[in-house]
């Protein structure tokens, strides 16, 4: 996509102790808990969670379509819910891209484009909706029917749509959910870049770590109604803020350990941690930070020796799982193909910085 927008200046979103319920008096079930988050200007931010963590109330709630028990929801300054404030979906100005693209399947492509613009001329509205076009990559598709085109592009034009109006807001459900995996990466670098190229705020709702990781400027993981930890991806996957959190962004290797100052001992040897820790705890490492040696040359070097249990051949990588004595399984990851195979033994060496949670 080569096309650019002049970027309106876009507005943040501050969502503040948002509660919500399912069900009344004492039997009712809390989904969202005095949630707190804020995306700023401009950011594309991706919500991350567990199935049944609040992440789709939470998306509903910010667009209107239902009430939280208490709590704000501001659109730069603009209070949209809260206390006595309850503006309706169609006046929050935010544009909704959904799971399956929700196109109105009797209107063109264009038409499409253009239905939100209720409030221009109609060569207002042509213009518009070739604009929205060309921004997503679909320049000459405008007279097309939406059973004509295929799922990632038929995504593509929901997110035309959804900026046509030039929302202060863009909320993104699951979005790439129903494409195939070889679609999937190239379409989220392509809405990626028509966000940028239009400057809109938007929050992406999503069960994908990968692609919350590839794909956003800021990471909201929540557990328990809550955010557990909002950051940028490198700040998640370098320093989660628990062990949980370490497990549930990319893959972690938890191991129970006592730190001295910067470093921790842990039944895989002496790992580096920040210079605050102290006590007992557990570390969290990521699979490339362990690395697999020959047998003879753990033995020789006093290392842990694994015996390996599954390995996983990704293409540009390899996971190698190990079981070992009083850890249990541990998981490495190292580029190419698989030097080690179901049955092997090999030594296991830690290295590189551990985060350390104190029990």
């Amino acid at each position: 996509m080569t096309a650019t927008e002049p970027a309106a200046a876009p507005a943040g979103l501050r969502i503040t102790a948002v509660t919500s319920s399912y069900g009344r008096g004492p039997g009712a079930q809390r989904v969202l808990d005095g949630l707190d988050l804020t995306v700023g200007p401009g950011e594309l931010a991706a919500v991350l969670g567990p199935s049944g963590c609040g992440k789709t109330t939470l998306l509903r709630i910010v667009a209107g379509f239902i009430a939280p028990d208490s709590g704000e929801i501001a659109l730069g300054d603009r209070i949209v819910s809260g206390p006595g404030v309850a503006v309706p979906p169609e006046r929050r100005g935010i544009g909704i891209v959904a799971q399956e693209g929700a196109l109105f399947p009797h209107l063109s492509v264009a038409r499409n484009v253009a239905f939100g613009l209720t409030r221009t001329g109609r060569a207002e509205r042509r213009s518009r909706a070739a604009g929205m076009l060309a921004l997503v990559g679909l320049a000459d598709y405008g007279d097309r029917m939406p059973h004509e085109l295929s799922g990632g592009q038929q995504q593509r034009v929901a997110l035309a749509r959804a900026l046509a109006p030039r929302p202060a807001l863009v909320l993104l459900d699951e979005p790439f959910n129903a494409l195939d995996s070889a679609l999937r990466a190239g379409l989220r670098s392509d809405v990626r870049a028509a966000l940028r190229a239009s400057g809109t705020t938007a929050v992406l709702v999503t069960h994908d770590q990968e692609e919350a990781l590839s794909c956003a400027d800021r990471v909201a993981v929540i557990r328990d109604g809550r955010v557990a930890q909002s950051g940028t991806p490198h700040e998640l996957y370098a320093a989660p803020a628990d062990p949980w959190v370490a497990s549930f962004v990319g893959e972690a290797v938890l191991l129970p350990a006592t730190a001295d100052g910067r470093t921790a001992t842990t039944p895989l040897g002496e790992v580096a941690v920040p210079a605050d820790a102290s006590g007992a705890g557990t570390v969290a490492l990521r699979p490339e930070q362990l690395a697999l040696v020959p047998v003879s040359g753990a033995t020789a070097g006093g290392r842990v020796v694994g015996r390996v249990t599954e390995v996983r051949y990704h293409g540009h990588d390899t996971l190698t799982l190990l079981d070992v004595d009083g850890v249990g399984t541990v998981t490495a990851r190292a580029p190419g193909a698989p030097v080690f195979h179901p049955g092997d033994e090999a030594g296991v060496v830690a290295s590189g910085a551990a985060t350390f949670h104190r029990d």
